[in-house]
């Protein structure tokens, strides 16, 4: 089976290792004239709104998947024409989005921060009015690691900065003093077949995620019920197929939901080492109609990423402890280069 993969980041790279030891072939189409997977697999360039190029890339695979959520939708639902193309164009189409994602949860009933649209000053005051100070802000698109969003202390930070962004759409939403961060993955094949991953507990720094701790410490059945619950949900309504995390806030043994991510993600990197299937070959499964495999934990893990620099090698791996994981990316500030797991007892 040949398969075409949106994106050739990390999550490529991933997916393609995985996928190798199944006897999968992988093709990457990125609008970036290199990727850190095009040793990995053959490489087409072009733009995600040149549909001769997007036909080209379809007819040259048997399924089309997609590793970052801001694909466009309508090339997700261009190439569906030619071949099946998984998760669904509905599925990006409502978590690229902040907003029409938060309406998402409301409609299934799913509770998450409270939230309001806003594209100028008055708006921002009618937020104001309802959740007061502080509160978040953030463009409602093409935000990920803690970008395009700010902490609004005050009316006139909250009014410079709205006009400051020249009414661009953007999203108000109320702070919510969580106990805790938690993830859960979920993997729907095409057959029908549904199962999730042990939660995971995640810590953030400067919006990136930092480490996450699977499964998370203090589990109840209560929690686990409630996420399943909503992730079933929002399986049901976009008809899902493959992988997908839903981002948690615990308050008071209560779960709201943070955003989805319909992709593999990073809070699901454990399962390269710690899980008896990883989220990524999961989702490969998934998305050809394959068994899904056992989502069981192999112990306790967890894994950091190593985000800006990487560290010395020999240090990493000096006391054979480590699973590490390197991306083959150049450092930058605030960049993910790679990810290390620990998994014991």
């Amino acid at each position: 089976m040949r398969i075409g993969i949106f994106g050739g980041g990390q999550l490529a790279r991933l997916l393609v290792l995985e996928g190798s030891r199944l006897g999968l072939s992988f093709r990457i189409f990125d609008a970036a004239p290199h990727s850190s997977t095009c040793e990995l697999a053959p490489f087409h360039q072009g733009a995600f709104d040149d549909q001769a190029a997007l036909r080209s890339f379809a007819k040259s695979v048997d399924v089309v998947t997609v590793e970052f959520e801001n694909v466009p939708a309508e090339a997700c639902d261009y190439v569906s024409q030619f071949v099946p193309c998984y998760p669904p164009a509905q599925a990006f189409a409502a978590s690229q989005d902040r907003l029409t994602e938060k309406q998402l949860f409301e409609r299934l009933q799913i509770p998450t921060a409270g939230f309001a649209a806003v594209a100028s000053v008055d708006e921002l005051l009618e937020a104001e009015q309802r959740f007061g100070y502080p509160l978040l802000l953030k463009r409602r698109r093409f935000g990920y690691d803690g970008k395009g969003q700010w902490r609004i202390t005050d009316r006139a930070q909250g009014k410079a900065l709205v006009a400051e962004l020249g009414g661009e759409r953007l999203i108000t939403e109320s702070i919510v003093p969580f106990d805790r961060e938690l993830s859960i993955i979920a993997a729907i094949s095409r057959s029908g077949e549904r199962t999730f991953y042990p939660l995971v507990q995640t810590v953030h720094q400067q919006g990136i995620l930092h480490t996450a701790t699977a499964p998370a410490p203090r589990l109840t059945e209560a929690l686990v019920s409630q996420a399943v619950g909503y992730a079933n949900r929002i399986a049901d309504e976009l008809h899902y197929v493959g992988v997908f995390a839903l981002e948690l806030f615990e308050l008071q043994g209560q779960l709201l939901a943070n955003e989805m991510a319909p992709r593999v993600h990073n809070s699901g990197h454990w399962t390269l080492d710690g899980s008896v299937t990883s989220q990524f070959e999961n989702h490969l499964r998934a998305i050809l109609g394959l068994p899904l495999g056992s989502t069981e934990s192999l112990g306790t893990s967890v894994m950091r990423n190593i985000i800006g620099t990487f560290p010395p090698k020999e240090k990493l791996l000096q006391t054979g402890l480590l699973h590490l994981h390197d991306y083959t990316k150049e450092p930058h500030p605030g960049r993910k280069l790679g990810h290390v797991t620990a998994v014991a007892d």
